[in-house]
This record gives structure tokens, C-alpha cells and sequence, in this order.
């Protein structure tokens, strides 16, 4: 049901039709559960986004439209569905305790501001989940719906009992909830709850994560050698909210890295101290200096941190050895994945280390398919990291380094991925020609209209698909810039072309990748050693990488 619950929010009147026509034929034989499906679905995206978040994002969108580009219409289209959520939430009886709050407290001077709005538009003249925010969630019991992620076809369905009556704001940028759900079997099953978010690019990586999960289960090479991708649940409730499956006892290596650092009064961010004492003018040094100033960095640090985490986190030296080989495997199995997908922003933050195990966990997918050569800020202009090996990384790998364990996993995953190339490129062509995410695949700047669409928010030239009016909330997880480009892949007939010829260029790459003509320098017949070696090589490459110091 979810998947139509967020096609029903769509900007395309004809796809939001669609999903409708279906869920009204669903609701036919199954009303209670299109009805309960619905319920969960609205609150969850109430709880993910409360009013003071809404209008916090909302207002600063509105300033920066007006004081930065003097857009007053643009301004306008921005705070009109604030203003009528905030008058239909004053009228209605089941508004949260969060929300009387929010109106007791601001109603008055945003109606009064809403009033100069309004002036304008006539003369033109420029002068925690608890009963506080939403007790219905409370109030559900014994449901037919099934716990978010949980069926399986031919398998008895886990509905879900009850909502836990609290829930943790975790403290991050987006402030996610982790949210507790009790199911009918007795479990409890944890989810972390985002908004300002879109995780349906999340969702479609999982699911080519499964794919090369039982391609590895159906390989004699990598399926004794316990080799599989570490998967979680994501289930999208609207383009900028959703569930994710929550993981336990795992910690992000920049969270080990900075406790080991602490305990041990080091500075986080030491090696960036030692470049800057160096050179203090580092940002505006030349490429061949800043190389220097980096190096200079690596020969005064030991960059052992993590290494030393998984000897010291492990009771004996048999655990520390066989948590240290599933750590160098699950890394080569995500680079090689990874490599494939075009998969960035790598950072300390978005790997994490499972600490029964040692085996490293990914998160946030949201730039794949090589966008870190299309972003406006440290562009990799020549040649995109293949994937993430900095010292620290390969430091943890012990003695053996690259030339071990992770080679081996390297070349044995490479070649079962080239051995089902044809259902690989399935896949990932279903995944790049998507319409509710492919529009993440180009530049800003690659549309020739943008610009003007940018500027006046117009309709410009109309896609065959016709467009809803823009009555939706702001969707605070994205800048402007992706908000209007989004916009246009609907609504401009050229962006759609540009796409799909980007689309094109994005499956020829993988398709290079996967037969190893990726690199210029590989021979006539490449195979995957050479292939490996090639991505190895352009990882760990210090002159062309302009990643930051690991901290």
C-alpha cells in the first residue's frame, strides 16, 4: 500500500489518477486495510514533519526567494499552503497538543502577516510520539496492516498491535524519530522515522543489494565465504518522508574514530591541524602544493585509529581476527557494488561498523551514478573516485593490507557481477529510467529553460503529462535548486530529453564497468584482476583526490 499511498501525492495529475483508480479497486475487498494503510500513513508524516519544522523551512525558503532573488510571486507560493494548513488546523477539532501550542502561539501574528500578503496580491503595491503530537497513532490497535517491511509472500503476516508510546528525536541535522512498533507476534520492531528526506533512490538500492545478494548466495566462490551485502528495511510515506529499518548495535566510524580520539585527548580533526600549521593558506595553494601540504599530514600522523578499535573492541585475538576478515570483506563487497553504482558522499558518517560482527554497513544512497562530478562545490572533474580506500581504512585491513583478503573478495565479486551482467543491467536499467528519482541524474544547468524556469516559476513548455497545481507543502529536504528541478523534469519537454540521453550515457558506463573497459588504460581482453587493479589504483590515488583528511 505504500508505495500507492506516495503515488498519490505525486505532482502528476495523471500518475496521482492512477495510483487513486487502484486504491479505490483495493478498497473495494480491502477498505479496512486501505483505510488503516492511509491512517498510519498521515500520521507518520505528521509526526515526521511537526508545524514549527514546516514553517521554519518554509519561512527561510520564503526569505532567501525574497531577499535574494526578489521572486515576491515565488515567496508567495511558498507560505500560501502554510497559511491554509495553519487556518484549517484552527478550525478542526482534532488538532494535536502540539499544534494547539503552535497556534495558540503564532496564529495571531502569522494571520496578520498573511494579511499584508494578501494586500499585495490585491494592489501589487511592494511596501516525542506521545498523545502531544499525534493520538490517533495512540489510540490503534490490533490493525490489519502489516508491520512496514515485514511481509513475505506464503509467510505468516506480522500485523501490527500497537504503537510505542514515546519515541527518540535523535540528535542529527534532520532530527529523525526512532520509532517502536509491537507487532502480533510479541516483537518489537524499531524503525527510524525521517522527514525532509527523499528515500525512495534508498529503496531502489536495496533492492539491487538483494539481487547481488543471492547472485553471491548462487556463486560457489563467494557463497562459502559468507559474502553478502548488509540490507535494511526503507519504506517511503511521501517524496520527503519515510520509514527506515532500524539497525541495532552498529556505530558509524566517525563516531568510533572520534571516541578513540577523546579517550586518548586527540584532536578530531588533527591531521587538518597539521596542514593548516603547514600551510596556512592551504585553500588557496595550487594542486601540485596542496599534494605536498597532504603528504606532509600523512607522514606526521599514524591514521591506525580504526585498526586500533577493532583489536581493542574484541575480547580475544581469534574474535579480533575473524571480525578483522569479515571487516576487509564486506568492504570489498561494497566497493565493488558501489564502484558499479556510481555511489558517493562515502564519508565517516555513512559507513558504519557492526560490532558483533565487524562488518561494515552502508547508509544514505541518496548520490549515485557519479553526481559527485555534477555537484556545484569540490566537483571530481577528471575521474570519479571508484570508491572509498583511504589509510584508515586499509590500515584496519592489518598486515596484508589490499593485497589479501580485500583483492580476493574484489576479484570474486567483480566476476559474479560479470557473469550476470545481463540481469545486473535489468535492473539498473529499471532503476535509471524511474521517473520518480532519474531526475537526480543530470546538472542544473544541463536544461536551457531552467533558468528561466527558475526565474519566474512559470509553465513553460508542458511534458505530455499534465501537472498538478502546486498546492503541496514545501519539501524542506531539498534546496531550491533540486525543488525546481524536479519541477521542470515534469513540466519542460527538453529536460525529458536531456534525461533520457543521460540515462543512456549512465548504462554505458555501468556497462564499461562490468566488462572492464573502464578505464583507458586497461588492455584489448580486460579482465577482472586488471579491472581491480585499475579502481584500486584511481582509490588511492593522492594527487587526484581532493576528499577530505579522514576525521
Amino acid at each position: 500500500m505504500y508505495p500507492l499511498l506516495v503515488a498519490c501525492k505525486s505532482i502528476s495529475n495523471l500518475r496521482k489518477a492512477a495510483a487513486q483508480e487502484v486504491v479505490d479497486k483495493v478498497r473495494q475487498h480491502s477498505g479496512v486495510l486501505v483505510d488503516q494503510a492511509q491512517l498510519v500513513s498521515k500520521e507518520l508524516i505528521r509526526v515526521a514533519i511537526l508545524w514549527h519544522e514546516l514553517w521554519h523551512e518554509g519561512l527561510e525558503e520564503a526569505s532567501r526567494l525574497y531577499f535574494g532573488e526578489h521572486n515576491i510571486e515565488g515567496m508567495l507560493k511558498v507560505l500560501e499552503p502554510l497559511h491554509e494548513m495553519l487556518e484549517e488546523g484552527a478550525m478542526r477539532d482534532n488538532t494535536t497538543i502540539k499544534e494547539r501550542a503552535f497556534i495558540e502561539a503564532y496564529h495571531h501574528d502569522l494571520s496578520q502577516a498573511y494579511e499584508c500578503c494578501m494586500k499585495y496580491k490585491r494592489t501589487g503595491k511592494d511596501a516525542e510520539l506521545t498523545q502531544s503530537v499525534s493520538p490517533e497513532l495512540v489510540e490503534c490497535r490490533d490493525l490489519e496492516l502489516a508491520v512496514p517491511g515485514t511481509y513475505r509472500a506464503e509467510s505468516p503476516v506480522v500485523t501490527i498491535a500497537s504503537f510505542a508510546h514515546q519515541l527518540d528525536v535523535i540528535t542529527s541535522k534532520q532530527r529523525p524519530r526512532k520509532l517502536t512498533i509491537h507487532g502480533s507476534d510479541g516483537e518489537d520492531y524499531a524503525f527510524l522515522l525521517k522527514g525532509h528526506e527523499d528515500l525512495r533512490q534508498d529503496e531502489r538500492v536495496m533492492q539491487l543489494f538483494g539481487l547481488v545478494n543471492t547472485l553471491l548466495e548462487n556463486s560457489r566462490k563467494t557463497a562459502e565465504k559468507d559474502l553478502s551485502i548488509q540490507r535494511y528495511e526503507v519504506i517511503p510515506l511521501s517524496p520527503n518522508s519515510g520509514l527506515i529499518g532500524w539497525v541495532p548495535n552498529c556505530d558509524t566510524l566517525h563516531q568510533l574514530i572520534r571516541e578513540y580520539r577523546d579517550a586518548r585527548r586527540i584532536t578530531l580533526n588533527q591531521e587538518h591541524k597539521f596542514m593548516l600549521s603547514f600551510a596556512p593558506d592551504y585553500d588557496h595553494l595550487p594542486l601540485i602544493s596542496k599534494v605536498e601540504v597532504f603528504e606532509y599530514a600523512l607522514q606526521n600522523t599514524e591514521g591506525n585509529d580504526l585498526a586500533k578499535v577493532l583489536w581493542l573492541k574484541s575480547r580475544t585475538s581469534e574474535v579480533w581476527l575473524e571480525r578483522r576478515t569479515n571487516y576487509t570483506r564486506s568492504l570489498a563487497v561494497m566497493s565493488m557494488v558501489g564502484y558499479l553504482l556510481g555511489l558517493g558522499d562515502r564519508h565517516p558518517s555513512n559507513l558504519m561498523l557492526r560490532r558483533s560482527s565487524g562488518k561494515i554497513l552502508h547508509i544514505d544512497f541518496g548520490d549515485c551514478f557519479e553526481a559527485s562530478m555534477n555537484r556545484e562545490k569540490f566537483p571530481e572533474k577528471v575521474c570519479p573516485v571508484p570508491f572509498r580506500l583511504t589509510r584508515m581504512l586499509v590500515k584496519a585491513m592489518e598486515v596484508g593490507g589490499i593485497e589479501g583478503n580485500f583483492r580476493l573478495t574484489c576479484e570474486n565479486v567483480m566476476q559474479v557481477l560479470r557473469s550476470n551482467k545481463d540481469s545486473v543491467m535489468a535492473m539498473m536499467e529499471a532503476f535509471v529510467h524511474d521517473p520518480l528519482i532519474n531526475w537526480r541524474l543530470f546538472n542544473f544547468n544541463e536544461v536551457p529553460q531552467m533558468s528561466i524556469f527558475a526565474s519566474t516559476h512559470g509553465t513553460a513548455v508542458t511534458n505530455t503529462e499534465e501537472t498538478a497545481p502546486s498546492k503541496e507543502l514545501a519539501q524542506p529536504q531539498r534546496g531550491a535548486r533540486e525543488r525546481e528541478l524536479l519541477q521542470a523534469v515534469n513540466q519542460l519537454g527538453d529536460a525529458n530529453e536531456v534525461l533520457n540521453e543521460r540515462a543512456v550515457v549512465v548504462m554505458a558506463r555501468m556497462s564499461n564497468k562490468l566488462t572492464g573497459r573502464d578505464f583507458l588504460s586497461c588492455s584489448s581482453i580486460p579482465t577482472a584482476s586488471s579491472n581491480i587493479q585499475h579502481s584500486i589504483d584511481h582509490s588511492t590515488l593522492i594527487s587526484g583526490d581532493n576528499r577530505e583528511v579522514e576525521h
